[in-house]
């Protein structure tokens, strides 16, 4: 994961940057996401609760448990993200993540419209490394799954004994997992949001590709 360190660094120094320039409301709030690192985005609206997609900061920002947003809830759960935006961009953002105009927004319009866009090729071989990784086939991946194929014994920190096996297991999964609610596995959304943040500080399909295989051995 070293190398993927490095990467999410340099996208949240190139975000940041990128901020006070960027016209595009949008573009803006996606920004403030990977400003955030790579879990930005994921901890905004992409922690799945069960096997219906329930996203963490939508389900905090839904005051009237309607599984969706209007306009008030999601102004509201911005400023309560910490999202620096005026009311009009807002409201700009707003409708164009309603998609079908019926004056709210639910998880999947969101989704789709925050996550930096992917290519096919990367998203390909970021389900193939998730694939790997969920060893049971389940569709999450969790400490079970690491067993033999992430060896805990290369950590500095296991190795000088502050930590053990399972506490090494969980400090990667929590690379993946939302920032305000680790609960110990990692879904194949959650996996796709995280390098999606990656793959933003990476202009080439190829290198992107390239990486993630060497990352993780397939």
């Amino acid at each position: 994961m070293a190398a993927i360190s490095q990467l999410e660094r340099e996208m949240m120094t190139k975000a940041q940057r990128q901020i006070p320039k960027c016209q595009d409301p949008v573009e803006k709030l996606r920004l403030q996401c990977l400003a955030r690192g790579a879990s930005g985005i994921k901890g905004l609206g992409s922690h799945s609760f069960s096997s219906v997609s329930k996203y963490r900061a939508f389900r905090i920002m839904d005051d009237n448990y309607s599984n969706s947003l209007d306009l008030e809830e999601f102004s509201k759960g911005l400023q309560n993200y910490g999202v620096l935006l005026q009311p009009e961009e807002v409201q700009e953002i707003f409708q164009q993540f309603d998609t079908n105009g019926n004056g709210t927004i639910n998880f999947d319009e969101f989704l789709n419209s925050i996550r930096p866009p992917m290519s096919n090729a990367r998203r390909q071989v970021i389900l193939e490394a998730f694939h790997k990784m969920d060893k049971t086939g389940d569709g999450l991946i969790t400490i079970e799954d690491l067993k033999g194929v992430y060896n805990p014994k290369f950590h500095q920190k296991y190795q000088n004994g502050e930590w053990n096996e399972r506490q090494v297991f969980q400090h990667f999964l929590d690379n993946f997992d939302s920032p305000n609610n680790k609960d110990g596995q990692v879904t194949a959304e959650e996996f796709l949001n995280y390098y999606s943040g990656v793959s933003a500080s990476i202009d080439s399909d190829a290198y992107f590709v390239v990486m993630m295989k060497h990352e993780w051995k397939i």
